[in-house]
């Protein structure tokens, strides 16, 4: 599921927006402030920001300007949401490196509209539409992984690393790789638990014969494949 960052110091409008992206299936952080905001950055890069002009501290103008000039963020999705809403300031917005601007009051409907539309653009695999693969079917909006009628349990962490290489098929993925794309690139863990995580994933997908289409590359890392599945089917 896809990782957002409101960033957004009034609580009823941050409250508001978090209560439709979990509706939604994303993975909601919320920051009140400009440190707070550079602080979740710095820990895990999210998928998308949506960024208040006005903020304690420092502008999210500034805040948009430093991470568009940084290796780590210059990639990083960002829509602008705030109360300025003079053409000059839409300008000064998209100039340091919004990828969109909405001005408040807003539409909710029209907000989780632009964010598809940006994540469309940015990131397609960060889309939180129905994934199949072989006999394999994950729902990020519903957080239900399937094979048929039969609903597989699974933890959050093993959700998240199943959909990460669903999406990435075919693919080997070293230890740190996994663990920069599913767990977020500044979170300090060994590798091996990456290998803990496939031990369990492995475990849920068992029950309905599925297991197998995880593959361990010696040397090399993890690879999830179709063929492995279309001959447990």
């Amino acid at each position: 599921m896809s990782r957002v960052l409101v960033v957004e110091d009034e609580s009823a409008i941050a409250e508001l927006i978090s209560i439709n992206l979990r509706h939604a299936g994303y993975e909601v952080t919320i920051a009140a402030t400009a440190d707070q905001a550079q602080h979740a950055i710095d820990s895990v890069l999210p998928d998308l920001v949506i960024l208040d002009w006005m903020l304690p501290g420092q502008s999210g103008l500034a805040l948009a300007k430093r991470w568009r000039g940084e290796s780590r963020t210059k990639e990083l999705p960002v829509i602008m949401l705030t109360a300025r809403a003079e053409e000059g300031d839409k300008v000064a917005g998209l100039d340091a490196g919004a990828d969109d601007y909405l001005t408040k009051p807003f539409s909710t409907h029209e907000l989780m509209a632009r964010i598809r539309a940006v994540l469309r653009r940015k990131a397609p695999e960060a889309l939180d539409s129905a994934v199949e693969l072989g006999v394999l079917r994950l729902d990020p909006s519903t957080r239900r992984v399937a094979r048929g009628e039969q609903e597989v349990k699974i933890g959050p962490t093993e959700f998240r690393l199943l959909h990460f290489l669903m999406t990435h098929p075919e693919r080997v993925h070293s230890r740190a790789q996994l663990l920069d794309r599913v767990w977020g690139d500044h979170v300090f863990i060994e590798e091996r638990t990456v290998d803990v995580h496939v031990k369990r994933l492995r475990e849920a997908l068992a029950p309905v014969a599925c297991s197998t289409m995880i593959e361990t590359v010696r040397g090399a890392g993890y690879r999830l494949t179709q063929q492995m599945a279309a001959a447990a089917a």
